[in-house]
């Protein structure tokens, strides 16, 4: 186990403080491979999985675990919080491709249990696809862990910052959304220029994350310490997404590295 430097309690939510990004990045592919080998005989394990930079090195662990011999995939399932819109899943930015770049091709979980948001569904099919997205996750009984990034505007999947009431932002369903400038800043090295950023995308809604049985959220790196900071200070808000976790409280676990943790007093 990756040895911590601090732990402590935030609006009941638990903060894991570790001494780098890698540390931090193990302890959260531990947890996840925990979860697949506590699942019960018959129950598959239900991973709600992100993409981008931070969860790169988790997949690489978990990919190492498998590789080893010491984990399996094939009683698994996993559905991925988001997918830029519309995009063709082969297109190498899009998160499908990234997931099979980065875990689908390296470790044995069958096909047809992982799930990602369609990119190439029709605009007029796509509320439609959303709440089957979320049926899904309800008829396999629920997410057992939701693995998240916080952006550096406080948004958890791609649920970006609003001016909805807390009781709206929590109600929050998977949907089509609009990036928020600061998002599709962040992307345009990715994509070439922040006017080649694909300015719509398709989320997990803040509904379906938070009834999760447990959430991890990994934050790394010093750019991500105002946002990490902010969001486990003071009351919720949906002008910071992240902040709404502290209604899941206490199956709420924050694995920061020293970096991201630099802001919290």
């Amino acid at each position: 186990m990756p040895e911590e430097s601090r732990s402590f309690q935030r609006a009941g939510m638990t903060v894991r403080v570790f001494p780098d990004a890698g540390a931090a990045s193990r302890a959260a592919a531990d947890r996840i491979a925990s979860t697949i080998r506590a699942a019960s005989p018959g129950h598959r394990a239900i991973l709600g999985m992100a993409t981008g930079a931070t969860p790169q090195k988790v997949y690489s662990h978990l990919a190492s675990l498998h590789a080893a011999g010491g984990l399996s995939f094939r009683d698994a399932v996993t559905y991925n919080l988001d997918e830029y819109y519309p995009i063709q899943p082969l297109d190498p930015k899009s998160y499908r491709c990234y997931m099979h770049r980065h875990f689908f091709s390296l470790v044995d979980l069958p096909p047809q249990q992982g799930h990602v948001l369609d990119g190439t569904v029709p605009e007029g099919f796509v509320a439609a696809h959303c709440a089957e997205f979320e049926r899904w996750i309800e008829a396999d009984g629920g997410l057992d862990l939701q693995l998240l990034g916080i952006g550096r505007n406080g948004h958890i999947g791609f649920n970006e910052p609003s001016e909805l009431t807390v009781a709206e932002a929590l109600a929050l369903p998977t949907r089509l959304i609009e990036l928020h400038p600061l998002t599709r800043e962040d992307a345009a090295r990715e994509f070439g220029g922040v006017d080649k950023v694909i300015p719509r995308a398709l989320t997990l809604g803040v509904r379906a994350i938070l009834s999760a049985r447990s959430i991890l959220m990994l934050a790394t790196g010093a750019h991500k310490a105002e946002a990490v900071a902010a969001a486990l200070a003071g009351q919720m808000r949906a002008s910071l997404p992240a902040s709404l976790l502290q209604a899941a409280g206490e199956r709420v676990t924050w694995l920061v590295d020293e970096a991201a943790a630099s802001g919290v007093s």
